[in-house]
């Protein structure tokens, strides 16, 4: 019997007193693909990356062939044969998919793209990839980034290969493009690593699903002789449920009404194009699309945050029984009028929290002028801290914590946490679970589906299209800033709304790579 591609014996890294990776072993076989699950904090990425040279261990040996193998750098694993496609992609957006596979490449040969070029469309054929090599990166779909990061691996000869999250932005027919293609190199001997959190992909794509818990290695199974219920176990610890108890719309009135609002960034493209919908009480709206269709344009539009071109948006005061028109608005006009606007952005520490300061601090960002002394009030903001800690198992050393010193999952926690303690009429959640493990994500979707049973209006942009169906009311879906189609969630299929986030404002098909 050949020796694994790749073995990890007894692999620790440590990160001052935080032990993120102990006695870790593992390894992958030839036309092998291996799944690598665990929860938030539980080591993965730190894993993969001493695997991909980014970090160096403290302790444990790796072999490749069977050969003990020092891997110091990126440099170091490409000469090993090991290349890395990060969830968010290394490219240069004004070079062209081609410039961009050999960047940095020395291979002792005089510079020629066009020889290049060549060599990557035998790659692409080889593999059944669908790329213009002369492309730009700025001109490229998500998927065809992606693309262009694998090409690059295989380009420089990786036989092993590692994605983090490889289907985040994927639409379901670019994840099945994408798994196909997977599947081509595994019988072409390559031997895959792959991170995500999706179990229905663990068990579709993978042969093997590795599990680490708080650090540690707990074991490998056959793919096909487990279920997600035993990894969700094994991942946790304990026993979950993964079911999403989605309960009937709550007494629905009209709460926020959207007509043809169009928006524009500071060079004059359209990303949100002539939107209209209506969001209700007591109700969970899904807003599905790809990457970049407006989505997160949308939210900030309705909480003040994006500079509106054309269109209204009237929020119905269920306390004063008045519509209010909210565009034109800053955030603070709009909550001095009573409108409770809950926002969860989906860029966390750029635009929700303050990374230098600690839990109890970030919870005064909500109510500090409220304050009726010249001193700030930190007793109900501790409170709160200790409460949100508590109740969605936040994993800090203390409320005293700075936020940049926590994961990014429990940031999210946090984040989540003080939005809707401040009981919204609507509440507005842009990728609240994304780089959330499994029990994690379900406490989230929980308080989600709490907050519509209290009446609120939940706005909830998601991009697992399953949690999508199973959670929401209605789907709404954008492609490219245009609304596609509006959806019911309980009858509607991943596919027919995979059709919809791939179409153009004309109707036509979007080319997804």
């Amino acid at each position: 019997m050949s020796a694994p591609a790749i073995e990890l014996r007894n692999i620790t890294k440590t990160f001052g007193s935080i032990v993120a990776n102990k006695d870790i072993c593992l390894k992958v076989n030839r036309g092998e693909i291996l799944s690598i699950l665990g929860e938030n904090g539980s080591g993965k990425t730190t894993l993969m990356n001493i695997i991909y040279g980014i970090y160096y261990p403290d302790h444990g040996q790796i072999f490749i062939d069977g050969k003990e193998t020092v891997i110091r750098s990126p440099k170091d694993s490409y000469e090993h044969k090991i290349g890395m496609i990060h969830q968010h992609f290394k490219l240069v957006d004004v070079f062209s998919a081609a410039e961009n596979i050999i960047l940095g490449m020395d291979d002792g040969e005089r510079y020629n793209l066009k020889k290049s070029t060549e060599k990557i469309r035998a790659i692409c054929n080889e593999y059944g990839f669908k790329i213009d090599p002369n492309k730009k990166i700025y001109e490229m779909s998500v998927s065809e980034k992606q693309t262009v990061e694998i090409v690059k691996a295989l380009y420089r000869g990786a036989d092993i290969l590692i994605l983090d999250e490889p289907t985040a932005v994927l639409t379901p027919q670019e994840t099945d493009r994408l798994f196909s293609v997977l599947r081509k190199m595994k019988e072409n001997d390559k031997s895959i690593i792959i991170i995500t959190h999706k179990l229905h992909e663990v068990m579709s794509i993978s042969d093997k699903v590795a599990v680490l818990r708080k650090g540690e290695y707990v074991g490998t199974l056959v793919t096909k002789e487990t279920n997600e219920t035993e990894l969700t176990e094994m991942m946790v610890g304990k026993k979950i449920s993964l079911d999403i108890d989605r309960s009937d719309p709550v007494d629905p009135k009209e709460r926020i009404i959207v007509e043809g609002l169009t928006c524009e960034n500071q060079e004059g493209v359209k990303m949100l194009d002539n939107v209209s919908f209506t969001a209700y009480s007591g109700e969970i709206l899904g807003i599905a699309g790809i990457a970049g269709s407006g989505q997160k344009e949308l939210l900030e539009a309705i909480a003040g945050l994006q500079k509106i071109n054309a269109g209204k948006i009237t929020y119905n005061n269920p306390k004063t029984g008045v519509p209010e028109e909210l565009r034109g608005k800053t955030p603070r006009q709009i909550r001095d009028l009573g409108v409770r606007l809950s926002f969860v952005p989906e860029d966390r520490l750029g635009m929700g929290l303050v990374g230098n300061m600690d839990l109890t601090d970030n919870m005064m960002l909500r109510s500090y002028k409220k304050g009726k002394t010249m001193f700030l009030e930190r007793n109900e903001p501790r409170k709160l801290a200790k409460k949100v800690v508590d109740d969605l198992e936040v994993v800090t050393p203390g409320i005293s914590t700075p936020v940049r010193r926590l994961s990014g999952g429990n940031v999210q926690k946090i984040l989540v946490g003080r939005e809707i303690a401040s009981s919204p009429t609507v509440l507005m959640a842009a990728y609240p679970v994304r780089g959330l493990d499994i029990n994690s994500s379900f406490l989230i979707y929980n308080l989600f589906s709490e907050q519509k049973e209290k009446g609120a209006a939940v706005l909830f942009v998601g991009e697992d299209l399953d949690v999508l169906i199973e959670l929401c009311d209605k789907i709404l879906v954008l492609s490219s800033g245009s609304v596609t189609g509006l959806v019911d969630a309980r009858t509607a299929t991943k596919e027919q709304i995979g059709l919809l986030m791939a179409k153009n404002a004309e109707g036509g098909e979007r080319n997804v790579g």
